[in-house]
């Protein structure tokens, strides 16, 4: 096999910078895990950086042909390629409940599902890193007061140190893409448990960003809350502007409040 030909419906974009695939596996630290989860490999551009690192590394690939590519091009790779899509795929099927790192150069038509199932399992994923269209890349490490900070940027930065690294251009990829791309890292916080409800605070922050032009008091008035919890001035202010530890706040007293 010469090469895999990139599939539109699998939002395949083939990085082909050598410097840049290197650039974007230095990203990780290594510190608190021993094994790596790249997803969607391709052709391997990135592989073939983490497979020179002190760790075990794993690829999970829906393509069946970059699933032969990998095979054949990377014999390090044999027992250590999953060919299963990473969003259905039970992970500890091959991690076993340890911990473990995520990087890739992510397609764009799953990349925000893929930071969701991370999240998840945040247990078990200390570090983070790869690539995403830039405007997602920038959403999710944005702070509050932007256009676009959101649930994405509110509900990784409660567990995780949001990071942009660098930016990418389409020209780097085969078949090139119409908009930049971004890096960046996360690296779970040392205290990542939150002090309240966390399903009450998923639900929160969603149903705040669901409205995010009114206030809490009008987005958020769902919950059903306490005539006397409505006159707290936090609810004056809109999603966006509020940082996460607001949010936790917020998750407290409409929990206090009997919600």
């Amino acid at each position: 096999m010469e090469k895999v030909s990139a599939k539109k419906h699998l939002g395949q974009h083939f990085l082909k910078d050598e410097s840049i695939a290197k650039d974007i596996a230095d990203t990780l630290s290594l510190e608190g895990y021993s094994k790596i989860l790249e997803i969607g490999p391709g052709m391997g551009v990135l592989t073939k950086y983490l497979l020179d690192k002190p760790t075990e590394t794993f690829v999970i690939e829906i393509d069946k042909e970059s699933v032969e590519y990998l095979g054949v091009h990377f014999p390090k790779l044999e027992n250590h390629i999953v060919s299963k899509d990473f969003l259905k795929y039970n992970l500890n099927e091959v991690f076993n409940n340890e911990p473990f790192a995520i990087i890739g150069n992510f397609p764009y038509n799953i990349s925000t599902q893929i930071v969701f199932k991370t999240l998840e399992m945040r247990d078990q994923i200390p570090e983070f890193a790869g690539m995403f269209q830039k405007e997602v890349a920038q959403r999710i490490c944005e702070k509050k007061g932007s256009k676009v900070y959101g649930i994405l940027s509110v509900l990784t930065q409660a567990f995780y140190e949001a990071e942009y690294l660098f930016t990418v251009p389409p020209n780097v990829f085969n078949p090139p893409p119409k908009v930049d791309s971004g890096v960046l890292r996360l690296r779970r916080k040392a205290d990542y448990s939150l002090p309240c409800d966390e399903k009450m605070f998923f639900r929160v922050v969603k149903t705040a960003f669901q409205q995010r032009r009114k206030t809490l008091r009008n987005s958020l008035k769902t919950f059903n809350f306490s005539d006397n919890l409505k006159e707290d001035s936090i609810f004056d202010l809109r999603p966006e502007q509020l940082t996460v530890e607001q949010f936790i706040e917020i998750t407290q007293k409409i929990t206090a409040d009997g919600v």
